[in-house]
């Protein structure tokens, strides 16, 4: 293959001419200016003007006197990055009869832009239309526009332009000598003082309510969970609606009692919530739908959502201190209580309508006494004394004061003769009998409520002692004011049982008193409770429970979660004219005894002591709740008869807990020994021979030691 070389003419013309382009410049025959309409040709300042209107659509176009136009329009900043605080530039253009042969005036109206930066824009206008035009130079009004927004940073930033601002003093001198003058003339002739005015009332001032940041912060995120709880709620539920703007929120109602409102609201299905965009800080309102009855009906629908709005604001204020009310506990208190609410409105509006009937009835029988008075006072006068003028009675004095005044005139008299006057036997209101102090009183003192406003014993049961046998006997059933009799299970010996009830509450621990013949009580047995729910007031089911043991359940009406438990429970005797008197509903707790335990380490001797060496624990005495290791301790140190012991100390963990038979409900170990076998406290065996298995060497040993010997 043969290379090709290259021509020495090529490489000179080459490195002579450079780089070739890729197309040749056209010949200048083919060169033709741009295009120009044939309107700009026959009217020039007309197109330009229309060019100028099309770009800037807001704008005001006034008609000047020679034939002159003024433009209005805003110009904004085109860049992006312009750094002034300038949202758009007025501007108001004069464009000349005689245009483009004479150039256009611009002229800024900003109110705030200093007079002297605005001469800087106008001086800008005006060099470059001077610099489009020279030469011979075309331009056009709305290409000059453009320049102009290119450099309006570049003018804004020039140093100011100087001005002077003009200012006119009036003389008035002349006015403060005729001042003068009508002075010196009113103090020669006097005239009569003009009358006072009546000074103006002054209406006292009621500020706005105002809120400080941390309060709407608290507020709005207190609002946004609530909303999202309600919305969790009743999102799913029919007639459910959420405006727009998440303030109207229209939610299903269904009234407890629907049968008791009035027939103009007995129709309602929904109800409408307003949530404030300040909640909690500013009240909820509702406005009741599907109200039926008219003009009465709007009124009465009126009425309740303007109690409903008063009784939010307390709720919420009693709310402050303890758990505060939600959205959704709101709508269900409207619902349990909207009959109330509607029959207190109902009330009211006979109340006022009563108070303008008997107004009205009172002023038409004043109005006929005092006419019938006057007509016989007129009548006597001319019969009688024609020549005497008796004035009238005012009527606010009215004819009750004439009465009694007659009344108390002759009751003066009977009492100057003697006599007695007798008034009538005014019954007094009732008053309801609180219980009688009287029986044996039940109380808890170390109960806790939690979330609950009251507690009752709705059914009672006790354990009562038999007065003859001393044997334990199960009472179950009790009711409030019911006497329940039985009879021992050993001697038949008959007793009676009645209890009368108190409402347990933060400030009284005392649940009621029993009046026992026959028997004494013992302890309490598993009873059944009526909690009453602290948030929305409503009472529970009964549940059951007993002494030491912790009861958690939830309100069926506002879904609240409460708790109850009754460590301790005390039974005093109690009877008119006893020293002992019963203790405080409510008051300091006994003080716990320190016993310097550490849990997780053993007792001293394992809680064994030298009555039986083989019980791992410690008892708590509930006569008088202190720590021994077994009864026969207790009753070498005390003076009083011991009682049953309900709670216990492991030996091997020094935990105290409920009282337990074998082993211990911490650690698991057993606190009676070796399980099955022995004599000590709770063990299985027996002391007795008669039934000592023949493989016991207890069985045949004797008092004196040693051993019998068998048959």
């Amino acid at each position: 293959m043969i290379p090709i070389r290259p021509k020495p003419n090529d490489d000179a013309s080459t490195s002579a001419r450079g780089p070739q382009a890729v197309t040749t410049a056209p010949p200048s025959s083919r060169v033709v200016p741009k295009p120009i309409p044939a309107q700009q040709k026959q009217d020039t300042r007309t197109y330009q003007i229309n060019q100028l209107k099309r770009r800037y659509p807001s704008h005001k176009e006034t008609p000047l006197p020679g034939g002159e136009n003024s433009l209005s329009f805003n110009l904004v900043p085109s860049d992006p990055d312009f750094p002034f605080d300038l949202d758009h530039l007025e501007c108001e253009l004069h464009i000349p009869a005689k245009y483009p042969k004479q150039p256009p005036k611009l002229h800024v109206k900003n109110q705030n832009i200093p007079r002297g930066f605005a001469i800087n824009i106008e001086k800008g206008w005006d060099k470059l239309v001077v610099e489009r035009t020279a030469n011979g130079g075309t331009t056009t009004l709305l290409s000059l526009t453009n320049g102009l927004d290119k450099k309006l940073e570049s003018l804004l930033s020039e140093e100011k332009a100087e001005t002077v601002k003009l200012t006119i003093f009036k003389d008035t001198r002349h006015l403060d000598q005729q001042q003068a003058q009508e002075k010196e003339k009113e103090a020669v002739v006097v005239s009569n003082p003009a009358p006072t005015p009546a000074p103006q009332v002054k209406r006292s001032y009621i500020p706005l309510e105002t809120f400080t940041q941390s309060q709407i912060a608290q507020a709005k995120a207190r609002r946004a969970q609530e909303v999202r709880q309600l919305e969790a709620r009743m999102g799913r539920l029919p007639h459910y609606h959420r405006s727009s703007d998440g303030i109207i929120y229209t939610l299903p109602l269904e009234p407890k009692k629907r049968a008791e409102l009035p027939s103009q609201l007995q129709g309602i299905k929904s109800v409408q919530l307003v949530v404030p965009l300040l909640y909690p800080l500013q009240n909820l309102r509702v406005l009741l739908n599907d109200v039926e009855g008219g003009q009465e009906g709007e009124e009465l629908a009126e009425g309740v959502e303007e109690l409903f709005t008063k009784k939010a604001g307390e709720l919420k204020k009693e709310g402050d201190k303890e758990e505060k009310m939600g959205l959704v506990a709101m709508v269900n208190w409207l619902a349990q209580r909207v009959h109330l609410l509607a029959r207190e409105v109902v009330r009211e509006r006979e109340k006022k309508r009563k108070e303008m009937e008997e107004g009205k009835g009172k002023v038409v029988e004043v109005e006929v006494k005092e006419a019938e008075h006057a007509a016989s006072v007129t009548t006597a006068a001319q019969v009688d004394r024609g020549h005497l003028h008796v004035i009238p009675r005012p009527p606010e004095w009215g004819f009750d004061d004439v009465e009694s005044e007659s009344s108390e005139y002759n009751s003066e008299d009977e009492d100057d003769e003697g006599g007695a006057e007798i008034g009538e036997d005014t019954g007094g209101s009732s008053v309801p009998t609180q219980t009688v102090e009287r029986g044996t009183a039940m109380s808890f003192p170390s109960i806790e409520l939690h979330g609950i406003e009251l507690l009752q014993v709705s059914i009672l049961s006790l354990s009562v002692k038999c007065d003859r046998c001393k044997t334990l006997n199960e009472v179950t059933g009790l009711k409030n004011n019911l006497e329940k009799a039985s009879s021992c299970k050993k001697c038949a010996t008959a007793f009676t049982v009645r209890y009368r009830q108190e409402l347990v509450h933060m400030n009284s621990t005392r649940a009621g008193f029993i009046d026992a013949s026959g028997c004494t009580v013992a302890d309490l047995l598993p009873s059944t409770f009526v909690p009453t729910c602290g948030k929305c007031s409503h009472p529970s089911l009964g549940l059951v429970s007993v002494r030491g043991e912790t009861t958690t359940n939830i309100c069926r009406e506002c879904h609240a979660r409460f708790t109850f438990k009754i460590p301790d429970v005390k039974f005093l005797d109690y009877a008119p004219g006893m020293h002992t008197r019963l203790p405080p509903t409510s008051g300091p707790r006994r003080k716990t005894e320190k016993l310097g335990l550490h849990a997780g380490e053993p007792l001293p001797e394992k809680g064994s002591c030298q009555h039986y060496k083989k019980s791992y624990r410690w008892f708590r005495f509930s006569c008088c709740s202190k720590v021994y290791p077994c009864d026969k301790c207790h009753d070498a140190a005390e003076e009083h008869i011991n009682e049953w012991a309900n709670r216990m100390i492991c030996g091997w963990c020094s935990r105290e807990q409920n009282y337990s038979v074998e082993s211990c409900a911490f650690c698991g170990r057993s606190v009676i020994g070796k399980r099955g076998s022995g004599f000590w406290e709770g063990g299985k065996g027996t002391r007795d021979k008669r039934l000592m298995r023949r493989g016991d060497k207890r069985k045949y040993r004797r008092g004196g030691g040693g051993e019998a010997r068998k048959d």
